[in-house]
Order: structure tokens, then C-alpha cells, then sequence
């Protein structure tokens, strides 16, 4: 079982459990891809996964403000064969000295955020 403990706009730390299962199985074919080198770029990503089948798009996440890479990107393949087999032999392996972590993607939820308040039991008040 893992923690999860965000902090709320007041400071106020909220948290959970949850049961971590396996990652899910791929839907679209598309590949999270963590654990990126500042140095990797769409191309050398897209080099580096290539042999595993047809890939649609890669896309690498950038800090909007700095425009440095996040250590992040996306992976998508035009089949889920090509997904799983890229998933399954370079999960772990170094990519331009970095390991790579590897998962199916999960589709971006919209919306607003949840925030659950803590109960009061804890003792805390607020004035």
C-alpha cells in the first residue's frame, strides 16, 4: 500500500492510501517515458524506439517557463504490439546514461481537481 499526501491551497496536508497494482494494460498504444536526460530530444527518443514498430508521434514535455526538458515524454505507436514489446525490452535500460521508466499511459483526465478536506478529528482548528 503507498501514501499519497497532497498539500491544499491552505497548506493543510490531505492524504490517502491506495493499492498499487501492475501497470495497466495499453489501450492506444501509447508509452510514458521517465527518467529523460536533458540531452534527449524527440528525435533521439524516436531513434531509440523505432525497432519496435511504427511509432505515430513522440512528444517530450518542456518547463514552459525555462524551456528545459522535464525529464518526461510520450511515446505513441500505431499498434499496441509495438507498445508492449518497446515497454517490455527497454524498461530500466539507459538511454544517453539515464534509465528509462517505462508504463502505459493513462489517458489525461480533465476537469477540476478533487480536493477532500481532513476530517477535524485530528485535533486540528482553524481561526
Amino acid at each position: 500500500m503507498r501514501r499519497l499526501a497532497l498539500r491544499s491551497a491552505h497548506h493543510r496536508v490531505l492524504q490517502t492510501s491506495f493499492f498499487c497494482t501492475s501497470s495497466p494494460q495499453p489501450s492506444n498504444g501509447k508509452l510514458f517515458v521517465g527518467g529523460l536526460s536533458w540531452y534527449v530530444d524527440e528525435k533521439s527518443l524516436k531513434e531509440a524506439f523505432s525497432s519496435f514498430g511504427e511509432i505515430s508521434e513522440v512528444r517530450i514535455m518542456y518547463d514552459k517557463s525555462t524551456g528545459r526538458s522535464r525529464g518526461f515524454g510520450f511515446v505513441h505507436f500505431s499498434g499496441e504490439d509495438g507498445a508492449k514489446s518497446a515497454k517490455d525490452a527497454m524498461d530500466g535500460k539507459a538511454l544517453l546514461g539515464r534509465p528509462l521508466r517505462i508504463s502505459f499511459a493513462l489517458d489525461k483526465v480533465r476537469g477540476t481537481p478533487l480536493v477532500v478536506p481532513r476530517s477535524s478529528s485530528s485535533g486540528d482548528s482553524e481561526q
